[in-house]
């Protein structure tokens, strides 16, 4: 049995987007290490520089689950769960490792409180994933990233100009809303967690905008 796990993981590695994602991960460490060159700026632009490298690798992310083959591997006797979890168990190390970079690369002087900042970034990669698993489990879409990244983002851009201030989630270290901010993104990240694990289960019957015919 250990033999039969080690190929299935080997199987769905060879079947990963590893290019999509390392050259997403690739720009957000690019737009991270803007923090040693930005001079006095650096003070308040390393805040903003990390959260647009979240995004960068979050907008790499929503590709993790695009298989061309998805529907000859929907027969297979893996259940699609397993191969979700697979898939992210897999990219999991290279995520950490990613993050780990990208905030060695903003100056320690500048460096934005790392717990919160990672809260937010854990949140957004979450719901990259999530995002992804619910376009399979409500859709045929073999590619699922496209409409994904372009979703996630629009709700960014959204929740950076017109988001409420009362219950905004993009403000600085100084601002007194920086704790309730965090708890809130505590919340998303529980609700995406949620969210993909619930979107990650077989369909108990397959939705279709098709009306039965007659019998």
């Amino acid at each position: 049995m250990p033999g039969l796990r080690i190929e299935l993981a080997v199987a769905v590695a060879r079947t990963l987007p590893w290019g999509v994602v390392g050259a997403a991960g690739a720009a957000g460490l690019l737009i991270a290490a803007l923090s040693r060159t930005t001079g006095e700026a650096g003070d308040w632009l390393a805040l903003p520089l990390l959260r647009a490298a979240i995004l960068a690798f979050a907008m790499g992310l929503v590709f993790l689950l695009d298989d061309p083959a998805r529907h000859t591997t929907s027969t297979v006797p893996t259940p699609r769960p397993v191969r979700t979890v697979l898939r992210v168990a897999l990219v999991a190390p290279a995520v950490a490792a990613w993050w780990t970079v990208a905030l060695l690369l903003v100056p320690s002087d500048i460096r934005p409180p790392v717990a919160a900042l990672t809260l937010e970034a854990g949140a957004a990669f979450v719901l990259a994933v999530a995002g992804a698993v619910a376009v399979v489990r409500f859709s045929d879409l073999t590619r699922p990233g496209p409409p994904v990244a372009a979703g996630l983002l629009t709700t960014a851009l959204l929740a950076l100009l017109f988001w409420p201030g009362r219950w905004a989630l993009f403000v600085p270290v100084e601002d007194d809303r920086w704790a309730a901010a965090h708890d809130r993104w505590a919340v998303l990240l529980a609700g995406a967690v949620v969210a993909g694990v619930v979107w990650a289960t077989e369909p108990v019957r397959r939705w279709s905008l098709r009306r039965a015919g007659p019998r």
